[in-house]
């Protein structure tokens, strides 16, 4: 008796229903947009709800990289969201496409965000091997190489460069060895040239 009486208190009233839908975590998207994409109805029983479901609803937003979904006794929903983080930007009319290191577009911005690398790719996207190869090389530099790097030019997955602040520009070649070529890159950005070829990494040409 007391069993169906809980179960009734949990499932079948008011009493423990949802009467807040808290989110956290989103600044690119609005606290209210999130609530409007998790379609919660206030008024469900806090048992009834779905949380698994919400967070699938709530990850399709392009800035949402994850969501979770807990119940807070007696009367709120919490959606926590993990945003995705701004790797690289696209310049497009009217600004410039923010993306994360899987491709993923998620942002229109005026101006490229702290910390993410110009990106010069003709059909940006996750499933894009221009993307995916600039995408490798941008993830391979060092800070000192990145805090210098204007953008990173792919005009196919083998013809990779990177122009400099400063005019200068780094032949890449393809995406393999980007870790040996960033370090090699590295230690001559102090050198006296205009033009290093690092696409074979072994051989490395300046001029």
């Amino acid at each position: 008796m007391l069993a169906a009486a809980g179960a009734w208190v949990l499932l079948g009233t008011s009493l423990l229903a949802v009467r807040t839908v808290e989110v956290t975590g989103s600044t690119i998207v609005s606290a209210d947009q999130v609530r409007a994409t998790a379609e919660v109805t206030l008024g469900t029983p806090l048992a009834r709800i779905d949380t698994v479901a919400v967070a699938e609803r709530v990850k399709a937003l392009p800035s949402v990289f994850d969501a979770d979904v807990s119940r807070s006794w007696p009367s709120t929903l919490v959606i926590a969201v993990t945003e995705r983080r701004p790797v690289a930007a696209v310049h497009v009319t009217g600004g410039f496409e923010v993306m994360d290191g899987s491709g993923v577009l998620f942002e229109t911005v005026a101006a490229p965000p702290s910390g993410a690398v110009l990106l010069t790719v003709r059909s940006p996207g996750p499933t894009d091997r221009d993307t995916t190869a600039g995408l490798t090389v941008i993830s391979s530099l060092t800070p000192q190489l990145r805090s210098v790097v204007r953008q990173v030019d792919v005009g196919s997955p083998d013809s990779i460069e990177l122009e400099l602040i400063d005019g200068r520009v780094i032949v890449w070649g393809d995406a393999d060895q980007s870790a040996k070529k960033a370090q090699i890159a590295t230690l001559l950005l102090g050198r006296a040239h205009q033009r290093l070829d690092v696409s074979a990494p072994d051989q490395v040409v300046a001029s």
